[in-house]
């Protein structure tokens, strides 16, 4: 009796992602994981009419993006956004796994709302998925509780955002600080100083005051200061914090360079800090309206170089889909967010492309970097026995410009309407499954639940 072959998926002619370097290469699929990732040219065993054979000629081929910083609004938000179209855009976008934030409807504060999210996932995600619990002023029992080899961490908020979160005991926030044996992911925005700004501006220019001064209420006073009082906070406890949407220069002064693994205090940025500044607001309005507010030219630049040189050690999206007519108003009424996800990794490589930073880095903080932040089970690198989470790229094509049309999220625009990008993604596999393919979904696919070491 002849012996049955494993169906293998051969992708040679690559410009390889092999940790911290980009090599000539290939790499083999068997099933949901990578049989072998290899430099220079295929062997001609594996060449076989037999394999799906693909020439990337001379692509980027890479790990999956791991973006662990998404609000894909479900539940309760669903008109939106939904776990089933936004993890459709991932995997257009080269994402292959996600990690959504709490601040549903109801709010995801309890482990039963976790595990009915996971359910959720298991059912309509076309990408892996995982989630946070999020942080109130009086669930501590449930953040103690919880089994952080199934979630991600604790979300806390220390500045309001959609969803009302905000965490403002102090008390509770040290025993969260203290006792949560887990990663705190925090968005740092200080209340009272926002609540202030926000005061000055209703009297001086009414409800109805330009998306412009958004920076003047969500200030980069009230950054910094909370920054400063988490990372302390942090350090008092020994807690493991990683700060999220860092928009100022000032608060890079909080982190360090360096290996992530060497650190306890961790930083991210997003797409849009590295893309926009204020000077922006006149003519895109409130499509980058966000919080953090996007600030001056300078804080872009300063987070641009911060990620070059290890300073900012993820980039990931903060993907907040909100339909248009949700974003209509001024620095008070238009709701704060945008889509990102689909985009994220052309725009990180067409600034890679503009001399900003390495190819090398957008993968490193991309992919490797959330990896080991979270402690996922063999995810983020391309490594013989690592789940098959892989993207192709091509990050020399003709430049060509981002319209609406091209959007898979439910909210159907994105704020780089117009912009031209210098990469596209060709193929995304997600445990070794095709789901994206020269622009054609692959709808019947699903991801897994992440895992993590701990």
């Amino acid at each position: 009796m002849a012996e049955n072959k494993k169906e293998r998926t051969v992708i040679f002619n690559a410009r390889v992602a092999l940790d911290d370097k980009i090599v000539p290469g290939y790499l083999v699929i068997e099933g949901e994981y990578i049989a072998e990732v290899g430099e220079g040219k295929a062997p001609e065993s594996l060449l076989d009419k037999d394999n799906t054979l693909i020439d990337a000629d001379g692509r980027l081929l890479m790990p999956g993006v791991i973006d662990e910083h998404v609000h894909f609004r479900d539940p309760g938000l669903t008109h939106k956004a939904d776990m089933m179209s936004e993890s459709r855009a991932a995997v257009a976008g080269g994402v292959t796994s996600f990690i959504d934030m709490p601040n549903t409807v109801p709010a995801t504060t309890t482990i039963a709302a976790v595990e009915s999210k996971m359910a959720r996932a298991a059912e309509v995600s076309s990408a892996n998925y995982a989630f946070f619990i999020g942080a109130t002023n009086s669930n501590i029992d449930e953040l103690l509780a919880a089994n952080y080899t199934k979630i991600a961490g604790v979300k806390l908020f220390l500045g309001s955002s959609t969803g009302n979160m905000l965490v403002d005991s102090e008390s509770t926030i040290s025993r969260i600080f203290a006792e949560v044996p887990a990663l705190i992911a925090v968005h740092a925005e200080d209340e009272a100083i926002i609540a202030a700004n926000r005061k000055k501006v209703i009297d001086k220019y009414g409800e109805d005051a330009p998306v412009e001064l958004h920076p003047l209420i969500r200030s980069r006073e009230a950054c910094i200061e909370a920054t400063r009082k988490a990372v302390e906070g942090a350090r008092k406890y020994g807690a493991r914090l990683h700060v999220l949407h860092i928009s100022t220069e000032e608060e890079l002064s909080f982190f360090s360079p360096g290996p992530i693994e060497c650190k306890t205090i961790t930083a991210e940025t997003c797409p849009q800090y590295l893309v926009f500044s204020n000077e922006q607001y006149g003519a895109y309005g409130s499509c980058i309206k966000c919080n953090p507010a996007i600030k001056m030219p300078e804080d872009r630049d300063a987070l641009r170089k911060a990620v070059a040189d290890g300073i900012i050690d993820v980039v990931a999206t903060d993907h907040a889909p909100h339909l248009p007519e949700e974003k209509r108003g001024g620095a008070l009424k238009a709701v704060s967010g945008m889509p990102m996800i689909q985009f994220s990794l052309p725009v990180m490589l067409t600034l890679a492309s503009e001399g900003l930073f390495t190819t090398e880095k957008v993968v490193e903080v991309m992919c490797h970097n959330p990896a080991k932040l979270y402690g996922i089970d063999r995810r983020g690198f391309l490594r013989a026995g690592y789940y098959a989470d892989v993207t192709l790229v091509d990050d020399q094509c003709e430049p060509y410009t981002v319209d609406s049309g091209m959007v898979l999220s439910k909210c159907g625009w994105t704020p780089l309407e117009g912009a031209p990008l210098g990469a596209k993604v060709d193929m995304t596999w997600v445990n070794g499954e095709v789901v994206w393919r020269y622009g054609v979904l692959f709808s019947g696919k699903r991801g897994k639940a992440l895992e993590f070491k701990r």
